[in-house]
C-alpha cells in the first residue's frame, strides 16, 4: 500500500510563492511518475504537473505553465510543487498522486493515477 502525503499549502497574497511537498511511503517511488492535480470550490479537479519516474520529463497545465514548476528528490521519495506569481485562481484544494503504472508515459487524467494524498488547501488572497 502507498500512502501520499502533501503539505505546505497555506494562505499567500496574489503574488506570492509557496512550494508543497508530497512524501510517498514504500520503495518503489522512483518506478512511478507522479502528478499535481487541484480542486477549486464549485469545480471538478484538474490537471496541474506531471514529471517523469526520473524527473527528467514534466508537462504542465497551461494555466501554470512558467509559473508553476515539479520536481522530485527520489532518495527523500518526494515530489515538489514550487508555486511562483500566485493568483487568486489558483486557490484550491492541491492533490498529489502516483501514475498507475511503473515508468508509464505522460498522462493528464485521472483514471491513469491510482494513489492520491488528502490534498492540502492553497488559498490565495487579492
Amino acid at each position: 500500500q502507498v500512502q501520499l502525503v502533501e503539505s505546505g499549502g497555506g494562505l499567500v497574497q496574489a503574488g506570492g510563492s509557496l512550494r508543497l511537498s508530497c512524501a510517498a511511503s514504500g520503495r518503489t517511488f522512483s518506478s512511478y511518475a507522479m502528478g499535481w492535480f487541484r480542486q477549486a470550490p464549485g469545480k471538478e479537479r484538474e490537471f496541474v504537473a506531471r514529471i517523469s519516474a526520473t524527473g527528467g520529463s514534466t508537462y504542465y497545465a497551461d494555466s501554470v505553465k512558467g509559473r508553476f514548476t515539479i520536481s522530485r528528490e527520489n532518495a527523500k521519495n518526494t515530489v515538489y510543487l514550487l508555486m511562483n506569481s500566485l493568483k487568486p485562481e489558483d486557490t484550491a484544494v492541491y492533490y498529489c498522486a502516483r501514475d498507475s503504472k511503473p515508468w508509464g508515459t505522460s498522462s493528464k487524467y485521472e483514471s491513469d493515477y491510482d494513489y492520491w494524498g488528502q490534498g492540502t488547501q492553497v488559498t490565495v488572497s487579492s
